[in-house]
């Protein structure tokens, strides 16, 4: 089987060839799932599914915003749980007598480790079982587990549970591909960017409102809203998700993390997007937990209210990234990534410089870096997941999985600078790391074919052209997935 020449860049020819190793699905297996077995009315095997969620093969679910937006503010919540603790690190060291002075870090980053682990065994059942029992089960689990934090009264407990918190944490990253897969292509960017506003401002929000009340009341208040928000969530999630079969009957759970490593390692763009996903993450989790280290201490000694305010600069940066996505959507991803990387290393060079001099250099970078982090953000997305119509949800675990990896490298390394060199050493760890994306960047031009994995080829046009192999359907069926 030759590769189409109009096509170097999104031609599947090995996954063709390969089936369902990359998560293709076969007919048979399709008929299997959807047509010899009834139609699923209960969600394992307790509470009755809605009749107008149960999936039926003549008439798929439509695409539509207002689902994707509700999916949004869902993720943002779940994915709150996961940043609730880092402004509030001074008011755990005090209430758990541990000293605060960057060993309490560890919290924050066994928890990022366990959400790398979560996002490694747990996400790939997503397309083994059903997606909406999943997504439920998991958000009833961190619904519990939310519980034992704001009730136990020992570290080594409240560590623990911290720490399955962050494994289990992963319904919203089980909701992303599902938006990815049945949005029609020339609104993929888009529609990304809403479900990746939601994760952030999930993000900031947590920061804000952890800080406000931990400032103000005692810390444990902030769990037992948490509670509050993802129960919520849950019966709002079991009231709209809809109930989509097995994507991949049959399929040995180990193969996905077979096809997957294999997607990692000899797929040139995963390759690049992987290693610019990692810099780009490692350095807003740098920049986040330092902040905190920078605005509480000389010469500014803001107080916890004040340092969780400094989220909402950071809100307003994100909420500009959906206007972007339609714009994503019209450039090629290597341009679309280009400029908005150049621009964070401007941004991060006026952290460097005055950061902790003045507070005018902490706003302009904060604003600045989480605007643009978005923008690149999204185009990272588009790039990786060109690579395969067949194996979304895998590129999607690839990516995400990175991601938390780069948040493990930021919030560990960035915490040590901070601590033994200062916060002008930070900065510069800071401006090496977006330094690293654009090398990474520039050694693969944006019109290669497939496997090419250094070098340009076909000039550099910024605009997106649409393959045939692009084209999407109007809805959602199993054999898109």
């Amino acid at each position: 089987m030759s590769r189409p020449s109009d096509a170097p860049e999104l031609w599947n020819g090995q996954a063709e060839k390969e089936g369902v190793q990359f998560g293709e699905l076969s007919s048979n297996a399709i008929k299997k799932s959807t047509e010899d077995g009834d139609v699923n009315v209960t969600d394992l095997f307790i509470l009755r599914i809605p009749e107008r969620l149960r999936y039926r093969k003549e008439t798929p679910f439509q695409f539509n915003y207002a689902l994707t937006i509700a999916f949004s503010c869902s993720g943002a919540i779940l994915i709150a749980n996961l940043y609730y603790c880092q402004p509030l690190l001074s008011r755990l060291a005090f209430e758990y007598a541990f000293q605060h002075n960057g060993d309490d870090s560890g919290i924050i980053v066994a928890m990022a480790g366990s959400y790398a682990l979560g996002l490694l065994t747990i996400c790939p059942l997503g397309d083994i079982v059903r997606r909406r029992q999943l997504i439920l089960v998991m958000t009833f689990i961190t619904t519990l587990l939310s519980i034992g934090l704001a009730v136990t009264q020992k570290v080594v407990v409240f560590e623990a549970i911290n720490f399955l918190m962050g494994f289990t944490n992963v319904a919203a990253q089980i909701l992303i591909p599902l938006v990815a897969e049945i949005a029609p292509i020339e609104r993929r960017g888009f529609a990304y960017s809403i479900m990746l506003a939601g994760l952030m401002f999930g993000i900031l929000f947590a920061r804000v409102v952890a800080g406000i009340i931990g400032d103000f009341f005692a810390w444990r208040i902030v769990y037992y809203a948490a509670v509050t928000l993802q129960s919520i969530v849950l019966i709002g999630l079991y009231l709209m998700l809809p109930d989509y079969p097995s994507s991949n009957v049959g399929l040995p759970y180990w193969k996905i993390h077979w096809s997957m490593g294999k997607l990692a390692v000899t797929e040139p763009i995963v390759v690049q997007a992987t290693l610019i996903n990692i810099g780009t993450s490692a350095c807003f989790a740098y920049y986040w937990v330092t902040l905190t280290f920078l605005l509480g201490g000389p010469p500014y000694n803001y107080s916890t209210l004040d340092i969780g305010l400094f989220g909402l600069l950071g809100m307003a940066g994100v909420a500009a990234g959906p206007i972007c996505g339609r714009l994503v959507d019209q450039m090629h991803p290597w341009h679309a990534i280009l400029i908005p990387t150049a621009l964070l290393l401007l941004f991060q060079a006026i952290q460097t410089a005055a950061g902790g001099i003045h507070i005018s250099a902490v706003i302009i970078s904060c604003f600045g870096l989480d605007f643009l982090q978005q923008i690149q953000g999204i185009a990272l997305v588009v790039s990786i997941l060109s690579v395969s119509s067949t194996a979304i949800s895998r590129l999607n675990a690839i990516y995400i999985l990175s991601f938390y990896i780069g948040q493990l490298i930021g919030t560990s390394v960035g915490t040590i600078i901070f601590i033994q060199y200062g916060w002008r050493a930070a900065g510069a760890f800071g401006m090496a790391l977006y330094g690293f994306q654009l090398f990474v960047l520039g050694l693969r031009g944006p019109h290669c074919r497939q496997y090419t994995w250094f070098g340009y080829e076909g000039g550099f046009s910024f605009r997106r052209k649409l393959q045939s192999s692009e084209i999407s359907q109007p809805s959602y069926t199993p054999d898109a997935n």
